[in-house]
């Protein structure tokens, strides 16, 4: 038989036992550092902002449902958030699907439209998981062709584990344990966490298709970055800066923003007088009469390179024809610029020579008069934007180009397809043509306004 308390011990002891679950209860929040952003039985600080998917909590989870003629549907924290580590769990049950995580989410109130940092959640065979999307914005900035092993790292109809670093202007993310994205940027430096529902059109079929999210937690306070492992590509977005990790990752600048230290003007001992400019840490050539390297002269790198990973931005101007050559000896004879294996920057709606050629092989990003680029319109930045060239030459002689983070052609340089290439080519009067066990990074000037920056290199071994 229990006896009754009096009032004045049940009040303290009351109050004992209040107090502990208080502190139980704050410690469970804010174990290790971690405050959970979902309590598993209600949806108190979350809201839903953009379409109109519905969202359910089903045995401690937020279960997002897809709903036909709506867009994307975000459940989004009506707190914002400047510097956090998040970690959460995501599962997604059917291929068709698709989701992410907003991450510093923006909303436009008046357009019902959230856009900013998206981590990806993609089933399908893309599989760009944990990439990083530019919702409503600038579209892709880390695409999973810049890190293919960490393609393998999402798994269908399971949780995947996410974890999200936003730390100053750098945003890194893993799934599953798998390092995948590294972005610098400094577009937006808070804003919300949202959890997507994706748009599902107009197709009855896919209505109802579940998207699930748990264990939604969250570092604010002295945040412990997570290191990457070497040999990841970094997105920057800071002009002719590298990162340490960069920098302890063999990265160089070819182009430090402030002068034309390393380079000189093909065929010659210094850099060109006139024509080439460099502004706001932009180097520019000027217009001219749109000749070939006959105005003011190509420039080329005063170091030589065999293998490398090569990465720059470039601007193009209406009209504009120009080229990133690589493996340039200088040993040829020629009238106009100098011969190498040519990266081509062109503008293919306006420029003519984007008609000549075979098969497209002189436009955009394609390895020029050799190999047309596989490109998607929507991977390329319009006239006056920045896109974002890259050309990755393995030892083995492997060589990548890349467009805006999308891989749009591969070849093996000096291999009998290569050399059938080149027979049918410009460059077949010029014996074992981009085959130089070493040669220097050429920028050319062919008479048209044309911009680069960020031009950095790495050295492979």
């Amino acid at each position: 038989m229990f006896k009754k308390l009096s009032f004045p011990f049940a009040l303290i002891l009351s109050g004992l036992v209040c107090f502990s679950c208080s502190q139980s209860t704050e410690t469970a929040a804010t174990q290790d550092g971690w405050t959970s952003l979902f309590d598993g039985e209600s949806l108190e600080g979350w809201k839903p902002l953009g379409g109109e998917a519905e969202f359910k909590i089903e045995d401690g989870v937020i279960v997002g449902y897809s709903k036909i003629n709506t867009p994307n549907t975000f459940l989004s924290t009506e707190k914002e958030y400047t510097d956090y580590i998040l970690e959460l769990d995501l599962k997604i049950e059917d291929i068709t699907s698709n989701s992410g995580v907003m991450t510093r989410g923006q909303y436009d109130a008046e357009k019902n439209r959230v856009f900013g940092y998206q981590i990806e959640a993609d089933p399908k065979e893309r599989a760009w998981s944990g990439g990083l999307y530019d919702e409503a914005r600038r579209g892709w900035l880390y695409p999973l062709t810049l890190n293919p092993e960490a393609r393998k790292a999402f798994k269908l109809g399971e949780f995947n584990h996410y974890r999200i670093e936003a730390i100053g202007n750098v945003i890194k993310t893993w799934v599953n344990d798998v390092p995948v994205a590294y972005v610098v940027d400094d577009m937006d430096s808070k804003g919300f966490i949202g959890l997507q529902v994706h748009s599902v059109g107009s197709n009855p079929e896919h209505a109802g298709r579940k998207t699930s999210f748990k264990d939604i937690k969250i570092q604010t306070e002295d945040l412990q970055s997570k290191e990457f492992p070497a040999g990841i590509y970094v997105v920057s977005t800071i002009d002719n800066t590298l990162t340490d990790y960069e920098k302890q990752d063999g990265w160089k600048l070819l182009f430090n923003g402030k002068d034309s230290d390393g380079w000189i003007g093909a065929y010659k001992d210094e850099f060109p007088t006139a024509g080439w400019s460099i502004n706001d840490g932009v180097l520019s050539i000027a217009e001219s009469d749109g000749s070939e390297s006959q105005s003011y002269g190509d420039i080329v790198t005063k170091d030589k390179y065999s293998a490398f990973d090569l990465s720059f931005n470039f601007k193009l101007t209406e009209g504009a024809n120009s080229g990133v050559k690589y493996f340039v000896t200088l040993d040829e004879e020629t009238s106009g610029s100098a011969i190498g294996l040519e990266y081509q920057v062109l503008d293919d709606e306006r420029h003519p020579d984007a008609k000549k050629g075979r098969d497209g092989n002189r436009t955009m990003s394609s390895l020029y008069d050799l190999i047309t680029a596989d490109k998607q319109p929507r991977f390329v930045k319009p006239i006056g934007e920045w896109n974002l060239g890259r050309v990755v030459v393995y030892p083995n002689n492997h060589v990548e180009h890349y467009l805006n983070g999308v891989k749009v052609l591969e070849y093996d340089r000096g291999s009998e397809a290569f050399r059938e290439l080149v027979a049918k080519s410009k460059y077949a009067k010029w014996k074992n043509f981009g085959e130089a066990e070493e040669g220097h990074i050429l920028l050319q000037d062919h008479g048209n306004n044309v911009s680069y920056k960020n031009i950095k290199i790495k050295e492979l071994k």
